[in-house]
């Protein structure tokens, strides 16, 4: 009888805590957050407007930069003002649309830049393995096309995950501890069996997520096969130096996310305040130092920026 009363009881507002166990350092903890925020905005920004203006970077490398660019402007939007109002005004309560619209785009967002970070990893092996052919394979009209398809594999891939929380009745906990909203950590609240949820997520994972990484391990092989066949030393240099940025922000992107689930699977003691701390590096790390990593690595987008920022008086 009391199961039957809970099942017709479904909740349609959460709460959020934030970062659990530290309630009362928010509002320190909200500095490191707004400061990557600004930067990220920032940065991200102004990678944009000058790959867009300026036509000398309207090459591959540059348009897919400017892709990712987007997806991280996109990705730290939807999870950093939600932590800021939970720290500055204790704003917790969210409601079940709201959680679900939260953790379709942080998800499908991801699951974007991981894609685009693999085509950027095709694009190496193009310009390093086929240098003549650079251009006329990777045209403007394909490397359209590739956008489309990474922003319609992660939507496509996504959107079922909002009816299969749809269908859930959550009548246990209402209250989230953490900044944001994401698949699982919503689901468990449910008392429906959830075994779905957790194995398409599992599913998605692997033939998204996991797929990417290994297709980027084989590109990789392939570019460093191929540099290793050049017999002069400083074409070596050269050809390893422009995969210099891409690999850091490969580390950037997959690193933290690769800890947080080791720590979640063998940490069982580590608190789980540093749980959420560490998904949220996931967040804020990437969108943060993209556009660094690129501005100081990178000469073409580096003597732009300076052209905007330090423009010479007549």
């Amino acid at each position: 009888m009391t199961a039957s009363n809970h099942s017709s009881v479904s909740h349609t507002v959460f709460h959020l805590l934030g970062i659990p166990g530290l309630e009362d350092q928010h509002v320190w903890i909200s500095i490191p957050f707004f400061i990557s925020y600004v930067i990220a905005l920032l940065g991200n920004s102004l990678l944009i407007c000058i790959i867009f203006m300026e036509r000398s970077l309207h090459e591959p490398m540059y348009l897919f930069l400017y892709m990712l660019a987007g997806a991280d402007l996109v990705l730290s939007t939807c999870t950093v003002p939600q932590a800021l109002a939970i720290f500055w005004f204790n704003m917790r309560e969210i409601s079940l649309d709201r959680c679900i619209t939260q953790l379709f785009f942080i998800h499908s967002t991801f699951i974007s830049e991981s894609g685009i970070l693999l085509v950027m990893a095709f694009d190496r092996y193009i310009a390093i393995c086929y240098p003549l052919r650079y251009t006329t394979i990777l045209t403007h009209t394909l490397i359209g096309k590739i956008g489309v398809i990474a922003f319609l594999r992660s939507y496509c891939t996504i959107f079922p995950i909002i009816f299969l929380l749809k269908r859930l009745t959550f009548c246990q906990n209402n209250v989230i501890p953490h900044t944001y909203c994401e698949h699982i950590g919503l689901a468990k609240y449910a008392c429906n069996d959830i075994q779905v949820n957790i194995w398409y997520g599992f599913s998605v994972l692997m033939l998204t997520v996991v797929l990417d990484v290994l297709l980027i391990f084989v590109s990789y092989i392939l570019i460093l096969h191929a540099v290793f066949h050049i017999p002069s030393q400083d074409a070596r240099h050269k050809a390893l130096n422009t995969c210099g940025s891409h690999v850091c922000v490969i580390i950037l992107f997959y690193g933290p996310g690769i800890f947080t689930i080791l720590t979640q699977r063998f940490g069982r003691h580590i608190p789980p305040h540093i749980h959420i701390l560490l998904a949220n590096v996931c967040m804020l790390a990437p969108p943060m130092l993209n556009p660094i990593i690129y501005g100081i690595k990178t000469k073409q987008i580096w003597e732009q920026v300076a052209h905007v920022l330090f423009i010479k008086k007549k």
